[in-house]
């Protein structure tokens, strides 16, 4: 927590802000080649991380519960060292990456001080797991020599090692970096500026309005409400605490147990990381690595969502009807004419849509068109009768760069992990096993990568999940045969539910913490009703027409063979937990 920092402090942290989102807007644009600046695009990561750092040591005290009043010398030290040390990095980077294996003192010196200091912002900001994951790594790399058969790797010098995190393009300075600081930034500033103009309130009134006339609406506005806003934050857990607030307190008042409304809210929200057009950081980092244009990720992601969330929204009406609720008190609902008047927003997700699939835009220039959008119709329409300020619209920036702190820290982590795969042959070792251990069996293969992602995914945040993921487990799926965008979705999708998996399910437990109910029943209900994100994989791997991989005749025939048996496969599902009674009326209302 950033605490409340003294007003000088709280300033110089806002100005780090505000420059983090700056820049990153000005490489979006090119405004570096606009003034006939040539710089490699590892110098500008440099320079991102090195105000990420600063900005972590002044906001993010030591312990991570304690609320900070002031920044003590030891941070105010570690962020000056940080901002010196990767500064240097990016000033002199065209120099030192040719320095690696001469290991000189001039590189390995910063290096370790930028490995170190890394490590410790990425403790503060997302806890120990992450952590203790990579420093597993980095003993790997150091003593991979001494482990016995296959998983025996080339030891390295560590100047060498530290070196190469820091510098080469495979460390910190590399791939998720790149995504991170160009497209999740300015997607960061869309959902920021989404939130100051009204754009998530009138989102959660249009679900109301729409959804809470019916039985069950309150549960019903949670699934609908969560999946819009799931897809722009960029974390599950962001997503349970942005709209479980609201939403988990209307569901128990309409009388579900604290730990069902709970559940609904953590299975909603995690599956908002897999709901396009936005999927949260991801996807960008998907397409990066599939090398395929990011509308392909958005369009093999559509159908399995809509599943996800259908699935989701019948067990919520099963529910309702199960425990005799009721539609949400009128009083509750918004006016129609309140709501429309905010339908404006909608153009900024269709400016969104259009230049990302139609003109082929880059992510994050589509994404700053589409915040250009929002401010003006803002301006000009307000919604409620509010009108966003200039001070509020420039303070966005700062806002955005306190946000994306922690997935900036996290996407420079990853690199530390990719690094070691390719120094060490790691990558190949493990792929190898995997085959190996399935045989040629792709079901045993496919069940045993499910628990592999689960496992591996428990404590960690969504883009490390997937990078971690698609390094280790996603390659030996596509050996076997599986389509490359089928098993990097896999992956993706057994990663994140380790959000709702106990023992470790932290959408499932920050929904719990609001919901006043206790933790592993919040978790094993989230289970419950997600449990169709446990099957939905498998079904696209088998069949990748699900994921419009195919001829058109086998996709229409896949979509509409789905269609006509998926209600009866989740009354079946629900008969056999016992959903039903003599009394209850299963319609859908």
């Amino acid at each position: 927590a950033r605490g409340l920092l003294t007003r000088g402090w709280q300033r110089v942290s806002d100005i780090l802000a505000a420059v983090l989102t700056l820049l990153a807007i000005g490489w979006a644009v090119s405004f570096q080649r606009t003034i006939g600046l040539d710089i490699y695009p590892q110098q500008f990561f440099a320079a991102m991380l090195a105000i990420t750092l600063a900005l972590a040591f002044c906001t993010l005290p030591a312990k991570r519960n304690e609320t900070r009043q002031t920044v003590p010398w030891y941070d105010a030290g570690f962020a000056l060292v940080s901002l010196v040390a990767v500064g240097y990095v990016a000033v002199k980077y065209p120099d030192l990456v040719l320095m690696i294996f001469a290991r000189p003192m001039e590189l390995w010196v910063p290096s370790i001080l930028i490995v170190v200091l890394t490590l410790e912002a990425l403790r503060r900001a997302s806890g120990w797991a992450l952590v203790i994951i990579i420093l597993a790594f980095f003993c790997y790399a150091l003593f991979g020599d001494l482990l016995p058969g296959r998983l025996q790797g080339r030891a390295q010098n560590w100047q060498l090692l530290v070196g190469y995190m820091a510098v080469d393009s495979n460390g910190i300075l590399g791939l998720p970096m790149s995504v991170a600081t160009t497209i999740v930034v300015a997607f960061i500033l869309f959902g920021v500026l989404l939130g100051i103009t009204g754009g998530t309130s009138f989102f959660t009134d249009a679900a109301m309005i729409g959804m809470g006339r019916f039985r069950g609406g309150s549960m019903k506005i949670a699934v609908l409400a969560s999946g819009l806003f799931g897809s722009i934050s960029g974390s599950a857990v962001a997503n349970v605490v942005g709209t479980g607030v609201v939403t988990i307190p209307m569901i128990k008042n309409d009388g579900y147990p604290a730990h069902r409304a709970g559940a609904i809210e953590a299975v909603a929200s995690t599956g908002g990381q897999l709901m396009p057009p936005v999927m949260g950081a991801s996807a960008f980092l998907m397409a990066e690595f599939l090398a395929v244009p990011y509308s392909d990720i958005v369009s093999a992601a559509l159908v399995p969502a809509l599943l996800y969330y259908i699935a989701l929204f019948i067990q919520a009406d099963l529910e309702a009807a199960r425990l005799g609720i009721r539609a949400v008190s009128k009083e509750k609902i918004p006016s129609a004419r309140r709501v429309f008047g905010g339908l404006h927003f909608v153009a900024a997700f269709a400016v969104l849509i259009y230049l990302l699939f139609w003109q082929r835009y880059q992510p994050e220039r589509a994404a700053l068109w589409a915040a250009v959008a929002l401010i003006f119709t803002a301006l000009v329409l307000g919604y409620g009768g509010v009108r966003p300020t200039l001070k509020q619209i420039l303070a966005s920036l700062s806002k955005t760069g306190h946000s994306v702190v922690e997935i900036l820290l996290i996407s420079a982590a990853s690199g530390f992990v990719i690094g070691v795969l390719n120094i060490t042959g790691l990558s190949f070792n493990l792929t190898y096993l995997l085959v190996q251990v399935g045989g040629t069996s792709l079901i045993l293969l496919l069940f045993l990568s499910a628990v592999v992602c689960i496992i591996l995914g428990m404590g960690l945040p969504t883009l490390g999940v997937y990078v971690l993921l698609a390094a280790l487990v996603a390659p030996a799926l596509i050996q076997l045969g599986v389509e490359p965008i089928a098993a990097h979705l896999y992956v993706l999708y057994f990663g994140m539910m380790s959000m709702i998996t106990p023992p470790i399910a932290l959408a499932a437990f920050a929904a719990a913490s609001i919901a006043k109910s206790p933790s592993m029943a919040t978790g094993i209900a989230s289970m419950r009703f997600g449990w169709t994100a446990y099957l939905i994989p498998i079904l696209f791997v088998f069949s990748p027409s699900l994921i419009l991989v195919g001829t058109s005749g086998d996709i229409a025939f896949t979509i509409l063979t789905l269609k006509s048996n998926h209600w009866n496969k989740i009354s079946l599902k629900e008969s056999c937990f016992g959903l039903f009674s003599k009394s209850s009326n299963t319609r859908l209302t």
